[in-house]
């Protein structure tokens, strides 16, 4: 079963299960899929996530590329939140222009995730949070190269309720360096991504959110964002469900709308990013 089954069927179950007897204030923690909200949990919360991103099509030939984290997260003091987790890929490539065959399951790398709460949006005019998530991977994400890389995504996210207890927007200002050496090229590379996202949440009924969040993201040589390479908009619909008192899901499915390499006339970049993109969490408190 494909990726897109699984989420719309996710959502189709999701939407007839029973309404809680009562609305519930909004938690941002998990609500988005790509993006991130400025809650962090209490104190001494302890959570297992299953993180599942896949990523879809190239100019020509067959991309299928998945990711699979599984995290764990605590709160050891106010404000404060850190993550653990280590992320297994497969890849299915062929006749890609640029990428060498391959078909493959391996284990990619380890991550550590970060984050600070300035702002807490019970008590201020918004939420405010800072994030930055670690990670050391033995395979490229996109090449499925062996290699030796490291990256940092740093997130500064703001959010605030449009109409308390209902609905939710928030923005997400987004930098990612990466150094990557090819195994047996004795080549380094450094690259960079940034980007803006905003995303708006609607809690339709008690527990089940449904919305949409819209990624622009630019990718540069060099970390210091030295030549420019290209660019996406990527837009999708998103579903936050709540399962039970200790478990929830996430799901997103986004296309790319609009992009456009560098030096380059095509409507679409599909040489720095993919067609598709989807994400699938799970998580549950214990």
């Amino acid at each position: 079963m494909s990726v897109r089954a699984r989420i719309l069927g996710f959502v189709c179950i999701a939407a007839l299960l029973p309404a809680g007897a009562r609305a519930e204030g909004i938690d941002t923690e998990h609500l988005f899929a790509f993006m991130i909200g400025s809650d962090v949990g209490n104190v001494g919360e302890k959570e297992f996530q299953s993180q599942a991103t896949a990523r879809f099509s190239k100019a020509a030939g067959n991309y299928r590329a998945m990711a699979q984290e599984f995290e764990l997260e605590f709160v050891p003091v106010r404000n404060v939140r850190i993550e653990v987790g280590s992320t297994f890929a497969s890849h299915d490539i062929a006749g890609v222009p640029g990428f060498a065959d391959r078909f493959q399951f391996g284990f990619q790398g380890i991550l550590l995730d970060l984050r600070y709460r300035f702002l807490d949006r019970e008590t201020g005019p918004f939420g405010l949070i800072l994030a930055a998530e670690t990670h050391a991977d033995r395979l490229d994400e996109t090449t499925a190269a062996p290699v030796r890389k490291y990256g940092t995504e740093v997130t500064l996210a703001v959010d605030r309720e449009l109409i308390p207890d209902v609905s939710v927007a928030a923005v997400n200002l987004i930098y990612q360096p990466e150094w990557t050496r090819f195994s047996g090229a004795g080549q380094t590379e450094r690259e960079a991504t940034i980007g803006a996202a905003m995303a708006v949440m609607a809690q339709i009924r008690p527990g089940f959110f449904l919305g949409g969040e819209a990624r622009y993201l630019r990718k540069y040589d060099g970390i210091g964002l030295d030549d420019f390479e290209g660019h996406a908009l990527f837009i999708g619909p998103t579903v936050f469900v709540k399962l039970s008192d200790r478990s929830r899901l996430t799901a997103n499915w986004s296309f790319q709308a609009w992009g456009r390499p560098a030096g380059s006339t095509a409507a679409l970049d599909l040489l720095n990013f993919e067609r598709h993109q989807a994400r699938l969490v799970l998580g549950v408190n214990f």
